[in-house]
């Protein structure tokens, strides 16, 4: 009798053990089916578009349940890691965009599927409570003012195009004597803005003054002296996720995603 009972004791015993695994086996399987990411789209490009790029890749990921990674900065920090595995490519401009065509990701971008998506002003940036009085371009030619451009990076010649545009060849070489210098990308150009007090102007783009408002009040250029630069997109040759990657370059040009660029201060179609 006793040895049934202790018997019954280690039966009862180990059912209950394989109830409790099977059970959180269950469990575990149930969580990772709820956080399971089907599919992964890379996509590169400039910093400029970063912030709007990495809000719609987040939503559209959400909606898909997919991860979209924005890997944004200087071409030559991602440029190898592009050609390995890009399923997109975005830009800063549309010499930018050829140019990657053409020279710094030869072969693979499929050139059918480049779309020009938003485009971005030319803007002022001041220093908080705008010291120096900055009104417009003009101002830019006063003696002792402290100027900082970007050369590269969808800015080439970017501060030219701006002056020029006044058709006054004494405004724009006073311009050029009051840059202190030139950056050789919007990066490198924000860490000296923030580390440099003695710069008076920041010429770029309005979307940097919203990325960091407390760092920079903004004077728009005039509406004559206005230049804009696009954020285009395309596909590469190399990827596997063909129709989802121009899904998402879809959503970018959505009525969601064009909500997510204004914001960021770029200007729609």
């Amino acid at each position: 009798m006793k040895k049934s009972t202790f018997a019954l004791i280690i039966f009862c015993s180990t059912f209950l053990t394989l109830l409790l695994v099977a059970a959180g086996s269950a469990q575990m399987t149930g969580l990772a089916d709820k956080t399971v990411v089907v599919a992964v789209l890379k996509a590169y490009g400039p910093g400029g578009p970063a912030p709007a790029m990495r809000e719609a890749a987040k939503i559209f990921g959400d909606k898909k349940r997919i991860r979209v990674e924005i890997n944004a900065g200087p071409t030559p920090t991602w440029k190898d890691r592009a050609m390995k595995d890009a399923d997109l490519i975005f830009s800063g401009s549309e010499y930018m965009m050829t140019d990657f065509v053409q020279k710094d990701l030869s072969g693979l971008i499929d050139t059918a599927t480049i779309r020009t998506l938003y485009l971005r002003p030319s803007a002022i940036l001041v220093r908080p409570g705008n010291p120096k009085g900055i009104k417009g371009i003009k101002d830019l030619a006063k003696p002792g003012l402290r100027i900082l451009v970007v050369q590269g990076a969808g800015q080439v010649g970017m501060w030219e195009d701006v002056a020029g545009r006044t058709g006054n060849v004494n405004l724009v070489d006073a311009v050029r004597r009051n840059i202190g210098f030139f950056a050789p990308n919007s990066a490198e150009a924000k860490k000296l803005w923030s580390s440099d007090l003695t710069y008076d102007v920041w010429l770029i783009w309005t979307i940097w003054q919203k990325e960091s408002p407390a760092s920079a009040d903004l004077i728009n250029t005039e509406p004559e002296n206005t230049i804009y630069r696009s954020c285009g997109i395309a596909v590469t040759n190399r990827s596997e996720r063909t129709a989802l990657a121009k899904e998402f370059a879809d959503f970018l040009q959505s009525a969601e995603g064009q909500e997510i660029f204004v914001k960021w201060g770029w200007v729609a179609p």
